[in-house]
């Protein structure tokens, strides 16, 4: 009796606040610093769910500790739809890489809607010989673990990607972490380290101005920046896929009014098609999921990196 009152009482409850909501400003946490992809996709969105909410939805970047900063906030902060984290590849991964991850993923959070799909795209400084997926296996397998790679740091979706490409492949490489896509971009173009998997925003402008040779895609598709370049499996690792992911999730909690209204408006900026050119600029894809599609993507992404991260021999910190 008294848990079907209570369930009762919830559920008037959520209809009242998602009848009045959103009654204030709505504020947006990036867990990753301005300019990078999440960011970017971030600020492509915002202005549309303001317009649709009819209140201001604010992007505020939380970086650090492997995205996990923002992702706190955000499982800690009040069930009621005012707080909201755009969601990365990272909470999928940092269960397998660290000991302590300050939230559970599949718990603290209510998933609204995978928003974007952005491939990786494997990349060489052009003095390395390999032209094509095919050669890049050849020359690897002839010098195991002299070639070397950059990532944006460890557990970061350019390091997994590569891991993944080396463990499906049979190949043995040096990893050189850097404090970011950035960073490490500038240094394989310069030609201190041979290759790295940076998302096809940092990578293209090099890629187009020959200063890196792209191999291919990471994703299941050629990416729609860049449809000249075909995709791992394409080129040679057959069955290989590595994506990097954004969405929208809310606290554990909030009502279901409240994530309905959140994903339907979310799903209708990602169909405006000036929102789909400005994604595809960038080499990313709309998405626009349920919550109970995106729900169930994390939890086998979850389960896929842990596996990796295993085969890899990548030790939690």
């Amino acid at each position: 009796m008294w848990l079907t009152l209570g369930a009762c009482v919830a559920g008037g409850i959520g209809v009242a606040q998602a009848q009045q909501y959103p009654a204030r400003s709505i504020r947006l946490v990036v867990p990753s610093a301005p300019g990078g992809g999440t960011d970017i996709s971030a600020r492509i969105l915002a202005p549309k769910l303001s317009e649709y909410l009819g209140q201001q939805v604010v992007v505020d970047n939380r970086p650090g500790a492997g995205s996990m900063i923002g992702g706190e906030i955000v499982a800690r902060a009040a069930p009621d739809g005012y707080t909201l984290l755009m969601g990365i590849s990272t909470l999928a991964i940092n269960p397998s890489l660290y000991r302590k991850v300050p939230y559970d993923t599949a718990k603290d959070f209510a998933p609204i809607s995978q928003a974007v799909s952005l491939s990786n795209v494997i990349v060489s400084h052009p003095s390395l010989p390999a032209k094509n997926v095919k050669e890049l296996i050849a020359i690897g397998k002839a010098k195991p673990g002299q070639l070397n790679f950059a990532s944006a740091g460890i557990g970061t979706s350019p390091h997994l990607s590569m891991e993944l490409f080396l463990v499906m492949a049979g190949l043995k490489m040096t990893h050189v972490p850097y404090k970011g896509s950035g960073p490490a971009a500038v240094d394989t173009v310069a030609g201190h380290v041979m290759l790295m998997a940076p998302n096809m925003l940092t990578a293209l402008p090099y890629i187009r101005t020959s200063r890196l040779r792209a191999y291919g895609v990471t994703g299941s598709k050629r990416s729609p920046g860049a449809t000249d370049i075909p995709t791992i499996a394409e080129a040679g690792v057959a069955g290989y896929e590595a994506v990097q992911w954004y969405g929208i999730l809310a606290p554990a909690g909030t009502p279901r009014p409240i994530i309905d209204r959140l994903h339907a408006d979310t799903v209708k900026a990602l169909q405006q098609k000036d929102v789909r050119e400005k994604l595809a600029t960038d080499g990313a894809e709309p998405v626009g999921s349920t919550p109970e599609q995106f729900g169930a993507y994390i939890k086998s992404e979850t389960e896929k990196w842990a596996k990796v991260v295993k085969a890899a021999g990548i030790k939690p910190e």
